[in-house]
């Protein structure tokens, strides 16, 4: 549909020192520019409490234009990572969603939500929403209305619009503002927006995120009252190697000692280890319905956290509403669009120059400033879907999302590592071993941290050389191909044992005569390179419901679907695609013990067994090609 006419983030890059610097530079990329006083000179700033409707107070930092002689909208972001610096004589040295909205003047407010820093109350990850809520009954949607109300009613020299934007975290306290909203909230922008912790984050499809172990550290402990000092701290793995310590480290039940049960995040991980009521009520997606205000949606197609959140928070809204709705991707990792590099690179790949710079000076300052100021003489003068081409390296726009010219196509997984449209009569399998005690692991670097945004692009020839990893590849293919939207694999298996896990990858092999740029790793060639385009996990158990798990029968062929999030990119003439399938994907998500488990978090040493694994070659992936 067309219509008239998203910083901290969930990325955790965080050192180990608990004042969350990273996350404070990525709410607002230019902080570490300590003498850029722009902001002191052209802006007052004032920190108020202000009254939820059950009487709870917030932190909340407002800084205004010192010209007054004119009105100006509200862009808020509502964050769990603070409003620092606090005090009214500490200023950041960069404050909005981005330069050109701070230069030309806006009203910019910042709130710590509920339970979080300097905010009163008890704070809940991914609160649950209440519809018809009564009395004092409070959520987000409803803190974030009292909040708009009590603005828009005490910040002089604001016109009555309001603006919600974030990303990652603040990005689903974005969404949250849809719901239940405001009547001066005319426009807001969800970017990497969480959607639902099972499928983003500390969940994939049922399998749990080592790489955001740590992170639990963030969101697990509470605190007694509110607080302008951090009051978590990351446990000390004592290595450099983050692969060795987790095998060091399994079955998970090892890593009881570095938390205790006052982290309550941890403690409900280990317990609800299925989709039930718990999961269910904290996710936002469903309740998406009947948007009133104007909203875009952002994402990164290199995005390793939050590609489920945005892709379905368009679709949900795009399906039960009849708002202004505009989806953008472009070629960045989590929160890359926020910050002011000319040269757009995502690992050893690089995508152009200028090209957060164009987002935010021609896609975001035009949204906001057409529904906050009534810029664009009635038209915003963006598309329906604005998408980056992450093989071509350009921009193309839609009238929707994925595009009405497409057409599924199905790709064999055949014998002899060939990826064909056509398969064998005969059926046959490939075949490997899987040690879930010397797992495949996601990148080749040696590090220690949270989830690293490179791996999305990394070259994968170190994975397909591996005997427990299956290859299967095309032809040099003689025309572009170009894929736009999602894909499914459709996979026969069968194991010895009675668990696993299943990734597909699907990979661009580049031609041997690509070269190199100054971009790429020193061990590594773009000649025949290997580059991940999407990449996506299922526990096995949870192959036909996520809500009730079941074992594999040993030697049973089984059906296993995966969804793979969508994609834009061209595979030009003279490459060739790529699947690989695999069944541990290590540390990024935990290792299956391959016998089945109630509990992953109560799995036994003995629970780990090495088995076999087999795909028919009457398995497929199905492809959105455009035409």
């Amino acid at each position: 549909m067309i219509k008239n006419f998203t910083i901290v983030l969930l990325l955790f890059l965080v050192l180990v020192n608990c004042k969350d610097e990273k996350h404070q530079a990525l709410e607002n990329p230019e902080t570490e520019k300590a003498e850029d006083t722009f902001v002191k000179d052209n802006y007052t700033k004032k920190e108020v409490m202000i009254s939820m409707r059950d009487g709870i107070k917030l932190h909340t930092t407002i800084y205004s234009p010192k010209d007054t002689s004119k009105t100006y909208p509200i862009l808020m972001m509502r964050t769990p990572y603070s409003c620092r610096p606090y005090g009214e004589g500490e200023f950041r040295s960069k404050i909005g969603p981005n330069k050109y909205l701070m230069e030309e003047g806006n009203i910019m407010v910042y709130q710590d939500v509920r339970g979080r820093w300097n905010s009163e109350g008890v704070y809940d990850n991914m609160r649950a929403y209440i519809p018809n809520k009564t009395g004092n009954e409070t959520d987000e949607a409803s803190d974030t209305y009292d909040t708009i109300e009590w603005l828009v009613n005490n910040v002089e020299n604001n016109n009555g619009k309001v603006g919600t934007y974030g990303i990652s975290y603040p990005g689903f306290y974005t969404t949250y503002s849809l719901l239940d909203a405001h009547p001066a909230l005319k426009a807001a922008s969800p970017q990497a927006c969480i959607g639902d912790f099972f499928f983003d984050d500390f969940i994939h499809n049922g399998a749990y995120l080592l790489s955001y172990w740590r992170a639990t550290s963030v969101f697990g402990y509470m605190k007694d009252k509110p607080t302008t000092e951090s009051w978590y701290k990351f446990p000390d793995l004592g290595t450099e190697d983050q692969h060795q310590f987790f095998l060091d480290h399994m079955p998970l039940s090892k890593l009881n000692k570095f938390y205790d049960s006052t982290n309550v995040f941890m403690e409900q991980l280990k317990t609800h280890v299925t989709y039930d009521d718990f999961w269910k009520s904290r996710g936002i997606i469903q309740h998406l319905k009947d948007i009133k205000p104007a909203t875009m949606i952002v994402g990164g197609q290199f995005d390793a956290e939050d590609l489920y959140g945005p892709y379905n928070t368009y679709e949900s809204i795009e399906n039960n509403s009849d708002n202004y709705n505009t989806l953008l991707f472009g070629p960045w990792s989590h929160g890359d669009w926020a910050r002011t590099k000319e040269r757009q690179v995502v690992g050893n790949i690089h995508f152009g120059d200028g090209i957060s710079d164009y987002f935010q000076k021609e896609i975001e300052t035009k949204f906001f400033n057409h529904f906050l100021k009534g810029e664009g003489d009635g038209n915003t003068g963006l598309p329906e879907a604005h998408m980056f081409n992450t093989g071509t390296k350009a921009w193309q726009s839609f009238e929707s999302w994925p595009p009405q010219n497409t057409a599924k196509e199905s790709y064999f997984l055949q014998p002899y590592e060939r990826l064909t449209q056509r398969a064998t009569r005969n059926i046959a399998t490939s075949d490997f071993i899987s040690d879930p005690k010397k797992p495949v692991p996601y990148t080749e670097d040696i590090k220690v941290g949270f989830t690293p945004r490179k791996f999305m692009t990394d070259d994968q020839r170190f994975a397909s050389r591996r005997p427990d990893v299956l290859t299967f590849e095309t032809e040099v293919l003689e025309n572009d191909m170009t894929l736009a939207g999602d894909i499914l694999a459709k996979l026969n298996v069968s194991t010895t044992g009675t668990a696993a896990d299943w990734i597909v990858k699907v990979i661009d092999v580049f031609p041997a005569d690509t070269e190199n740029t100054d971009d790429v790793q020193d061990h590594l060639k773009l000649s025949n390179y290997h580059m991940m385009v999407r990449s996506e996990v299922l526990r096995g158990r949870f192959r036909n419901s996520m809500e009730t798990p079941e074992p594999f029968v040993p030697n049973k062929k089984t059906a296993v679907n995966i969804k793979l999030q969508d994609v834009f990119h061209t595979f030009k003439k003279g490459h060739k695609i790529q699947v690989q399938v695999q069944s541990t994907f290590f540390p990024y998500i935990d290792a299956n013990p391959q016998t089945y488990v109630d509990n992953i978090f109560k799995a036994k040493e003995s629970d780990f067994k090495v088995q076999m694994h087999k795909v028919f070659n009457d398995s497929s992936i199905e492809f959105t090609v455009l035409k």
